[in-house]
C-alpha cells in the first residue's frame, strides 16, 4: 500500500504522500489477501533523532494500522529509507545504531505482543556492506526484543536485498555469509527478499526477459533458508501487463507458495490509490473497474497452491499464508 513514502524527505500530508483508503484495503480484502505492507518515511516519523516522533505523521500512521486491522489485514510496518536517515547511513558517525535503536524501542512499545503487526528492520539497503549494516540490524531486533514485543521481525540483506545478489561478493562477505549472524533471542524472524523478473531486476522495464533467472535465484536462496533453518517473505516483485512479465509473476507467486516450510508468503509490489499510470500498479484505474491483468495473473495464487485458505491458526503462526499486493 504505498503512498506515505511518496515525496520529498518531509513534504507535507496529502500533498506530497498519502496513506490507504478504506477503499483500496476493501479491494485487497475482496480478493482474499491478508496482509498489507505499509511503507513511509523514517525522517517524518522522527525528525530528530532520539528524539519523539512527530504526532502529525504518527496518527495518521496509527489510524491507518487500525483500519487495516479492522478489515483483517496484518501489516508490515516498512521505514523506507534505504538503510538512512537524511540521507546518512544507518551505522555512520552521523546515524549511529543506536539511533536506529532508539527508532525501534518508540515504534515497537506501540504494538509490542500484537502478532497482526509485523516489524520490517528497513527497506533495501543499499551501497552499503552486509558486515556493514549487520550490527545495525542486529541493534534494531535487540531493541524490539528488549521492549518486550514478541512480533515477527523481517530482516533484509544488501543490494538492496535481491534474491540474485544474495550470494554476490562484498567486503566482509556475501549476504549469504553474513546474515546468518542475525541474533533473535526469540528467533521470530524472516528474511526479507525482494526479485524482480526485467532485464536487471529492478523492475523498471516494460518486460521481463529474466523470468528463469530470477526464479534460479530464488531457488538458491531456498536452498540457503533450508541449510539454515530459517525463513524468508519474498515482500516485492511485480512486473508490468507484458505476456512475459505476466507469466513471470504467476511462476514467482507460485514458486513461494510451493515452498512453504521455507518462505512464509509474499506482497507484491505494488497498490495504492495514487500511482496513476505506474507500470506495475495493481491498482485498479477506477474503483469499482475491471482488475490490471496482474491481479487477474496473481488471484489464483493468493489461496495457495492447494486452493484453499489457510487457516487462521496457520497465520497466527505466521507461517505459510502471507499473500497480498503490497
Amino acid at each position: 500500500m504505498a503512498g506515505a513514502e511518496f515525496g520529498d524527505t518531509i513534504g507535507k500530508l496529502g500533498t506530497t504522500h498519502f496513506y490507504p483508503t478504506r477503499e483500496t484495503l476493501a479491494y485487497l480484502a475482496s480478493k482474499r489477501m491478508n496482509v498489507v505492507r505499509f511503507p513511509f518515511k523514517w525522517e517524518r516519523l522522527q525528525p530528530v533523532l532520539n528524539k519523539p516522533f512527530d504526532m502529525n505523521e504518527l496518527q495518521p500512521l496509527i489510524n491507518s494500522v487500525a483500519l487495516a486491522k479492522s478489515m483483517g489485514f496484518k501489516v508490515i510496518l516498512s521505514p523506507h529509507t534505504n538503510a538512512r536517515h537524511f540521507g546518512k547511513q544507518i551505522g555512520s558517525r552521523e546515524v549511529p545504531a543506536s539511533a536506529f535503536a532508539d527508532f525501534w524501542t518508540r515504534l515497537a512499545k506501540l504494538y509490542a505482543g500484537d502478532q497482526d503487526i509485523i516489524f520490517l528492520l528497513q527497506n533495501e539497503p543499499d551501497f552499503m556492506d552486509a558486515a556493514f549494516w549487520l550490527p545495525s540490524a542486529n541493534a534494531g531486533i535487540a531493541a524490539i526484543r528488549k521492549t518486550g514485543a514478541d512480533n515477527m521481525i523481517l530482516v533484509p540483506g544488501t543490494i538492496w536485498t535481491s534474491a540474485y545478489h544474495w550470494y554476490a561478493d562484498q567486503n566482509g562477505g556475501s549476504n549469504a555469509a553474513v546474515m546468518n549472524g542475525i541474533v533473535d533471542p526469540l528467533d521470530n524472524y524472516a528474511y526479507d527478499i525482494h526479485q524482480y523478473p526485467d532485464e536487471d531486476f529492478s523492475g523498471t522495464h516494460r518486460t521481463c526477459p529474466a523470468k528463469d533467472t530470477a526464479i534460479e535465484a530464488l531457488q538458491r536462496v531456498t536452498d540457503w533458508l533450508k541449510a539454515s533453518g530459517k525463513r524468508a517473505i519474498l515482500s516485492e516483485f511485480g512486473g508490468t501487463s507484458s505476456p512475459d512479465c505476466l507469466a513471470a509473476i504467476r511462476e514467482m507467486a507460485g514458486f513461494i507458495n510451493d515452498n512453504p516450510e521455507t518462505w512464509i508468503g509474499w506482497t507484491y509490489w505494488a497498490a495504492g490509490d495514487w500511482w496513476g499510470d505506474y507500470p506495475l500498479s495493481i491498482q485498479p484505474e477506477t474503483m469499482g473497474g475491471a482488475d490490471r491483468p496482474q491481479m487477474d495473473a496473481l488471484e489464483p495464487y493468493v489461496l495457495g497452491s492447494s486452493g484453499e485458505i489457510p487457516s487462521c491458526s496457520a497465520l497466527d503462526a505466521q507461517r505459510g499464508g502471507l499473500r497480498t499486493a503490497r
